[in-house]
């Protein structure tokens, strides 16, 4: 199967409300273009030197979303032309993020990676890291970022029901952020908060069923690694 055939068969079964993310780390600009030929203009990487290669060599209307665990330090070398970080897990990161994108003279999009899985090497926030964090004073004076959802990562494991308990958990605390914004009101960083990122390539039909709105997929678009 070509990427492109790969590439039309997963669009079509997408929903027309679900965003795919075509996850292309460690795959060659080649295939890449191949993609973005079959009409792709979202990508996923997760290593910044690696995405701010291809971003150099790659057409401009391309999308380049940051999928990775993001250091702080790293952040400026994204800055300039990154349109949505999925992964941000602390205020000093997104403070960094605001910081490099009022540098810039832009506004960064995020979103805020929440601990779900049963697995010591996730990155993320938990629930009362999540609210700490959003009735901050802090995060409410940062004006170069956009928070735009959350996203989520599964354990991995052949679990049905264990990864839809870890789907449904995430969905449960976006849609309480949701209420928590239309009864406040006061924090304009939370106004385009709308995207629940989660599902991958092994889960993301089961990801949709349980309220994700994008999807990062790399091995059923690409071939494994």
């Amino acid at each position: 199967m070509s990427i492109q055939s790969n590439l039309n068969t997963i669009k079509a079964s997408l929903p027309e409300h679900v965003t795919l993310v075509a996850v292309s780390k460690t795959k060659p600009v080649s295939d890449l273009m191949q993609a973005y030929e079959a009409g792709q203009r979202i990508f996923g990487e997760n290593k910044i030197q690696e995405m701010t290669e291809k971003w150099e060599q790659m057409p401009k209307d391309i999308q380049w979303h940051m999928i990775g665990h993001v250091q702080s330090n790293k952040v400026k070398y994204m800055a300039s032309y990154v349109s949505l970080i999925h992964g941000v897990d602390s205020l000093k990161l997104l403070q960094e993020i605001n910081k490099q994108a009022l540098k810039n003279n832009k506004i960064i999009d995020c979103l805020l990676q929440i601990y779900i899985a049963e697995e010591e090497s996730k990155f993320g926030l938990d629930e009362n890291e999540l609210n700490a964090l959003i009735s901050s004073s802090d995060f409410k004076a940062m004006k170069n970022i956009r928070i735009l959802g959350l996203m989520g990562m599964a354990t991995f494991t052949e679990d049905q029901n264990q990864i839809k308990k870890e789907f449904i958990h995430l969905k449960s605390i976006f849609d309480s952020i949701q209420k928590q914004k239309e009864v406040s009101q006061n924090t304009s960083t939370l106004d385009n908060f709308s995207t629940i990122s989660m599902g991958m390539s092994g889960d993301y039909q089961l990801a949709i069923e349980c309220g994700s709105t994008m999807v990062r997929i790399g091995s059923s678009i690409f071939g494994g690694r």
